[in-house]
């Protein structure tokens, strides 16, 4: 990250060393991905047996760093564990939270990470739905806080959503902007506090009508994983909702689109369900998943599409016109 040496403000020194609080999937995922890209990386959780998972879900995501091509220094020997917070906090220069999702316990981590750290140092959370403005609500330094919201599995899906709290500084979100950004993350700005950020959201709006279709007996969860998987997913991977629709008007593009398929897209919004989790329709989805996974395992599946992301991410980065 090229940013001043000096200085107080947030994000005014070069990042070597980032802090990882909390190595679960997330935390494991984000500390992989800094090691390739040559930093250090100083962890902690309270967890049994954490620093031993950690390790080992290093190892596993290795490989698939070392195909997409891995920074000068990068190591998986730059990562040191430590049991204790503040320990691990000591020399870093960055910090990505990755804690439970409970407000509570995120507002006193972060206000203990905020009293052991000097006030230039941006404090970073990967939570999928609070907001930074009640997270940041008890630091001394809020200013510096912010949300940088990967998309699981972080070593290799590059979107990061950052954004700010009512309190925290235009210098901070651009810091982390900046930050992933030199590291090799799609960095976008969210430029308003909402639950689920936006691709949660976008993706929860797929969701409840895909369960809404398994409740009215439409489709199974087979059907529509299909549906999405070989139809618009695969349009998805490689263009946004968008671009996509603009390309589907032809000569005249979105606005052709929306003249053209305008009413009918509203028909469609307003027959989609509004289905509740019950117990029953938790079941009906659970045996048809169930189904689904016969003769294969979580870690078979996670192995095949760790090595179809490589390969598309490859193909993403040969492109011109294709952001």
């Amino acid at each position: 990250m090229q940013v001043s040496a000096s200085g107080s403000q947030p994000g005014q020194q070069e990042v070597r060393r980032v802090a990882v609080v909390g190595t679960g999937v997330i935390g494991a995922s984000w500390a992989a991905y800094f090691l390739a890209r040559g930093l250090e990386v100083s962890a902690t959780d309270p967890m049994p047996d954490a620093q031993a998972k950690l390790r080992a879900a290093v190892a596993r995501h290795w490989p698939s760093l070392e195909l997409l091509g891995l920074a000068p220094g990068a190591s998986p020997e730059r990562l040191r564990f430590s049991d204790s917070l503040e320990e691990a906090l000591d020399g870093a220069d960055f910090v990505q939270e990755n804690g439970p999702e409970r407000e509570d316990l995120k507002i006193d981590l972060f206000r203990r990470m905020d009293a052991a750290l000097p006030a230039h140092v941006v404090l970073a959370s990967s939570s999928s739905g609070l907001l930074m403005s009640k997270v940041q609500a008890a630091c001394r330094h809020p200013g510096r806080v912010v949300l940088g919201h990967p998309f699981n599995p972080p070593h290799l899906i590059p979107l990061v959503e950052v954004i700010g709290g009512v309190q925290t500084s235009p210098e901070a979100v651009q810091a982390a902007l900046d930050f992933y950004s030199a590291i090799g993350k799609k960095a976008i700005h969210v430029r308003k506090e909402v639950k689920g950020h936006i691709a949660n959201r976008l993706q929860a709006a797929l969701w409840r009508e895909a369960f809404h279709l398994v409740e009215q007996g439409v489709a199974s969860t087979e059907d529509i994983d299909t549906a999405i998987a070989y139809g618009p997913g695969l349009r998805w991977a490689l263009m946004g909702p968008y671009l996509n629709l603009h390309m589907s008007g032809g000569e005249g593009g979105i606005g052709h689109m929306l003249d053209h398929l305008g009413p009918p897209i509203e028909s469609w919004w307003a027959d989609l369900g509004t289905p509740s989790i019950s117990d029953a329709l938790k079941a009906q989805i659970r045996s048809g998943v169930q189904e689904q996974m016969s003769g294969k395992t979580s870690a078979d599946i996670a192995a095949e599409r760790d090595q179809l992301l490589v390969q598309l991410l490859a193909a993403k980065g040969k492109t011109r016109f294709i952001p």
